[in-house]
């Protein structure tokens, strides 16, 4: 088992209960370990610590739980650091969703001008981060979960020597969407699904052995003209039908992009907007359940219940007990393993984890019919993650201008001088208008 002293940025968010709740339920591969909760908020801290403590101690582990509002000193002499934090808060995102409709574009989290946006707040935190890190851990690595993780993961490779690699279920829950809305068996579906995060495409796909597409487009036949409440999941299968590869469902915002803005317009309120008005009720029951000795997460009542950021706890767990596990990640290209993109280029692929480091498998090329797409979208990337990193309010326009969403570059100066200003609190001065 592994014995690690672990950093969890992040450790007074929503999440993190759900998430300290996952590590505990998984206590038997971490146990002796120490696990230092860093978060801004002392209160929910506190709450945090006392759901994981009297979790640990119910399971008969031996875990150490402490928090600190100190950054650099919750990162000393840390073996990896989790890192899951939403600079701003809410209140950034639902600018983030808001500000975009009001110049006809689309907004959201992690897509877009908002994508841009929270991905210019992540990257101070992670710059700050890899400086701590240099000076009182220097051996430790970064499972990230920050989203937009592909650019916080190219910001940090292209500046830093700290090993980062990044996840999302994305990769995993993207096929079943497609499946469930076809009226097929998600389980029989087999999608290797690749690309840069939250916009990963299959390079192959079958069902029941067979090649999936023809069926899917049998299936898609039948169905397009009935009545449904998933549209979601029929608009990813009218796209896997057309494109000849099952998409992220993130990709309905580019390919059925007039309906969803209009939905968004109409519609009362944001994700974002949605989720605030749920978190007194979170934290109410979060602490609820810190004052019992054996807590239990509803996943009524939380984010996630006990199986928040598993895909990076599995990670951790197979780097630090190397056992070699099968999983998506994020990482940069190196040797060119997935085809049609530099290697330094942060990309999302399947391989294995273990002792030595992440091992992506060997890729067919994208098709055609959707490579152009994301080959764009992985040069965003790469502006983003500059413009976050050391760059002005000129290199943050061109990357803007740069994504598929934002129709031009005077909606892109306008656009991004509008939500800088807004979010002026969380950004260094560099990229203010």
């Amino acid at each position: 088992m592994a014995r690690i002293k672990l950093a969890y940025l992040g450790g007074g968010s929503s999440r993190a209960p759900g998430t300290m709740a996952s590590f505990m339920y998984h206590g038997e591969e971490f146990n002796g370990s120490e696990f230092v909760l860093i978060d801004l908020d002392a209160d929910r801290l506190q709450v945090t610590k006392a759901i994981a403590e009297n979790m640990a101690k119910h399971a008969g582990l031996d875990v150490t739980v402490t928090t600190t509002t100190d950054q650099r000193e919750g990162l000393r002499d840390v073996d990896a650091v989790l890192s899951s934090f939403r600079p701003g808060n809410f209140e950034a995102r639902a600018m983030d969703e808001r500000i975009p409709l009001k110049h006809g574009v689309i907004g959201q989290e992690t897509q877009g001008p908002g994508g841009l946006m929270m991905s210019l707040r992540s990257v101070q935190v992670m710059k700050e981060l890899s400086a701590n890190l240099a000076a009182v851990a220097p051996k430790a690595r970064i499972f990230n979960y920050t989203n937009p993780v592909n650019i916080v993961s190219q910001a940090v490779a292209d500046n830093t020597d700290i090993p980062i690699a990044s996840f999302c279920e994305g990769p995993i829950v993207f096929p079943p969407v497609v499946a469930k809305a076809a009226g097929l068996d998600p389980e029989k579906l087999h999608a290797n699904m690749v690309g840069v995060n939250h916009n990963c495409w299959s390079n192959e796909a079958t069902y029941d052995g067979q090649d999936a597409i023809p069926i899917l487009r049998e299936r898609w036949e039948a169905l397009r003209d009935k009545p449904t409440d998933d549209v979601n999941g029929m608009r990813a299968l009218h796209l896997a039908v057309a494109m000849e590869s099952i998409p992220s469902d993130y990709f309905n915002y580019f390919y059925f992009r007039d309906e969803i803005l209009r939905e968004q317009q109409m519609a009362a309120k944001t994700r974002s907007e949605v989720i605030m008005s749920s978190l007194p009720s979170y934290w109410e029951h979060y602490e609820q359940q810190a004052k019992s000795d054996n807590p239990r997460l509803d996943p009524a009542r939380s984010r996630g219940g006990i199986h928040e950021l598993e895909l990076a706890i599995d990670a951790i767990s197979a780097f630090y007990n190397n056992t070699g596990r099968r999983m998506p990640f994020n990482i940069p290209n190196t040797g060119g393993v997935l085809p049609g993109f530099d290697e330094s280029t942060v990309v999302e692929l399947w391989g294995t984890v273990d002792a030595k480091g992440f091992h992506p498998e060997p890729q067919k090329p994208l098709p055609h019919s959707v490579r152009g797409i994301t080959q764009q979208l992985a040069e965003y990337q790469i502006l983003a993650a500059k413009a976050a990193w050391d760059g002005d309010r000129s290199d943050a326009i061109r990357a803007m201008a740069a994504h598929p969403l934002v129709p031009s570059l005077t909606v892109a100066e306008s656009l991004y001088d509008e939500m800088a200003v807004a979010q002026a609190r969380w950004l260094p001065e560099r990229l203010l208008p």
